[in-house]
């Protein structure tokens, strides 16, 4: 044996001597593999030139918009799902980076879904311990002393989105009422921006086909404002960050989704973006440019003005265009029909008076 020192040498990556075709490379640093191709324009990027351009997008988005100022107070709706996830690890990293001066707080509301919100909440929990941010969770039982569920078993599932939008909106106010905040940043998508013009076009909804696009909504009378940091983000694009990034998310669809109408607007806005990628941002594109004819007072019916901004609720305090907001018109027939079932579950009424009723409900 010989006498000289064996020194060990650990093992190193294999190294692939094959040269990386010119077309497989990335096209924005032109040195790395190029592993996606971005949805939105087809462009061929390697993960970390991926990760700058979605990330630097965003933030000329926040400053072109002027969407925070310095010191200001914002709660993001944190639902637990991919996009709100993203948005609270996007604001939290660029508020660093770029030094905004916001301070950011978690929102989340719980409609009481079985199966599914209690679910999603774990997620958000698990993020804010990630991201050291506070929580503030509102539920629908304790603002309207209903549950999605208990809605769904009263009025049906064809209207339960109807319903949960509804509350939905109110409740994200209300909570950011609560904590003093007076902006609400949502996650709210490219394709979700498309598809709310598409379905505002398919439902003859002028009154908002005009604010569909957005990226700032505020009523008059309300201190609270929302905004829109993915206004045009690709959901796909939202998706491969998550990836990516490793980011923990919550990815189950709600269990009532299927019956909205959404979802019509939806598949038809796939099947065009599937022949032309940039359908979504064309979408969006002319929704910002459309530009309603002002009706005149002898347009309305009866000589009404129409929506008037500003208004307050007669019964809750909530903004409303009318003397009662949505949500308490919903709320009073959801009672309603809670009295009807629980008097035809009613034991106590049985033979003539259980046919006399059953027969005022019959049509021939």
């Amino acid at each position: 044996m010989s006498s000289k020192s064996f020194v060990y040498v650990p093992p190193s990556e294999p190294v692939n001597n094959k040269n990386v075709k010119i077309s497989q490379l990335c096209e924005l640093c032109h040195a790395r593999k190029a592993i996606l191709k971005r949805p939105k324009n087809m462009q061929k990027v390697c993960k970390l030139c991926f990760f700058h351009v979605f990330e630097t997008e965003i933030h000329n988005t926040i400053i072109d918009n002027n969407l925070f100022y310095r010191g200001e107070r914002v709660a993001v709706g944190a639902s637990g799902g991919k996009d709100s996830t993203v948005l609270a690890h996007m604001l939290k990293l660029l508020n660093e980076r770029h030094d905004y001066g916001i301070d950011i707080v978690l929102l989340s509301v719980d409609e009481g879904i079985i199966g599914y919100r209690d679910d999603s909440l774990a997620t958000v929990k698990r993020n804010q311990k990630q991201y050291g941010l506070p929580l503030e969770i509102v539920s629908f039982k304790e603002l309207y002393n209903w549950t999605m569920d208990e809605i769904v078993a009263c009025a049906g599932i064809r209207n339960s989105c109807t319903y949960c939008g509804v509350f939905r909106r109110q409740a994200l106010d209300r909570g950011a009422e609560k904590l003093g905040i007076n902006h609400v940043i949502t996650g709210h998508n490219a394709d979700d921006m498309a598809e709310t013009v598409l379905m505002n076009i398919l439902r003859g909804d002028v009154a908002r086909l005009e604010k569909s696009t957005a990226i700032i909504t505020k009523s008059k009378g309300s201190p609270i404002k929302r905004s829109k940091p993915f206004k045009y983000s690709y959901q796909k694009e939202i998706v491969l960050y998550a990836h990516y990034k490793k980011l923990d998310y919550f990815s189950t669809e709600c269990t009532y989704a299927p019956e909205a109408f959404r979802g019509t607007a939806r598949e038809f806005m796939k099947n065009l973006e599937s022949v032309r990628p940039s359908c979504i941002i064309d979408i969006i594109h002319s929704g910002e440019n459309l530009v309603l004819k002002k009706k005149d007072a002898s347009q309305t019916k009866h000589g009404a003005t129409g929506f008037v901004d500003g208004n307050r609720c007669e019964k809750c305090g909530y903004l409303s265009s009318n003397k009662k907001c949505k949500a308490c018109i919903l709320l009073e027939g959801l009672e309603a029909n809670r009295a009807t079932i629980s008097i035809e579950n009613d034991s106590s009424v049985d033979g003539a008076a259980r046919v006399m009723r059953q027969l005022e409900h019959m049509s021939f």
